[in-house]
């Protein structure tokens, strides 16, 4: 049976990043972002985010940053695709607690899928949202740290990079 992992929340965080959910890798390893394919713990050392590139083993080491992790759902699957309609219904409510309760200046919606599931807005840019679902955070999107996007290595780097001045 694949185990959820655990978040990794404290209040009054920097920056909270939010991701689908946890792949098959990550529920094996009880670490987020796992997946020998993903480029997370690159993507944050490259955009000065952590002073050292981390590893998934060391997630947990994120709150020392004031940084941290939580998906909107918690049912590890092998891809994104294979999350219902209800999983995202129930993670959104979840989700939304979890931001009133610990109050992370900034959610990082590490995907535009993710955060287009919690806002249940279709359009949707990089980077600061100009309107918010939760008041009193900054909501910012991120493309997906999977090794499946499309996108330039730098231009990934380049968005997460804003993050640095928001805090």
């Amino acid at each position: 049976m694949l185990q959820p992992i655990p978040d990794h929340l404290q209040k009054q965080l920097n920056v909270l990043f939010v991701g689908f959910n946890p792949s098959l890798k990550s529920s094996e390893t009880g670490h987020h972002y796992a997946n020998p394919n993903n480029r997370f713990w690159t993507i944050l050392y490259r955009a000065g985010l952590t002073p050292r590139k981390l590893t998934a083993a060391e997630d947990v080491r994120l709150l020392d940053f004031g940084y941290g992790l939580t998906n909107i759902v918690s049912r590890p699957t092998k891809e994104a695709a294979e999350i219902t309609k209800q999983e995202y219904q129930q993670g959104r409510v979840e989700l939304k607690k979890k931001i009133a309760y610990y109050q992370p200046k900034v959610v990082c919606f590490v995907g535009k899928g993710v955060y287009q599931q919690y806002s249940k807005r279709r359009k949707v840019s990089w980077g600061v949202q100009e309107q918010s679902v939760t008041n009193g955070c900054i909501e910012f999107v991120a493309p997906s740290s999977s090794g499946l996007v499309r996108m330039k290595m730098e231009e990934i780097v380049d968005i997460y990079r804003q993050l640095t001045s928001l805090i």
